[in-house]
């Protein structure tokens, strides 16, 4: 049977979904604590956005469900893409070129690992 989830999600961070996925995907499946040791060492600034969002997945854990943070799984974490800001960098003759600066949704699941007690 599972236990109860405890969910934490960023909104609108900057930087590109494409990147931040890469990193989610070394950190899913794993202990939080292992994950959040991982993250520490990586250089990507993306590491430091999915961190923080785990962090604030504990802390609900801790405290809105009384749970012990050190046997939390990560179960789910996904990185949508978010709104693009659209701005202009004007080129030569009089041309404009669109930059396109992205934006992500981060979203974390954790679940209590069973058959600790």
């Amino acid at each position: 049977m599972e236990g109860q989830l405890v969910r934490a999600r960023a909104v609108r961070v900057p930087g590109s979904p494409q990147k931040k996925r890469l990193i989610a995907d070394m950190v899913r499946g794993k202990m939080a604590n292992e994950a959040l040791t991982l993250l520490k060492f990586l250089p990507q600034d993306a590491a430091k956005d999915i961190a923080k969002v785990i962090k604030t997945a504990v802390a609900n854990a801790e405290e809105n469900f009384g749970m012990n943070g050190d046997d939390m799984m990560i179960k789910i974490i996904t990185v949508d893409e978010a709104e693009m800001m659209k701005r202009r960098r004007f080129a030569s003759r009089g041309r404009a070129v669109i930059r396109r600066k992205r934006s992500s949704h981060i979203k974390v699941v954790l679940v209590e690992k069973e058959g600790t007690a």
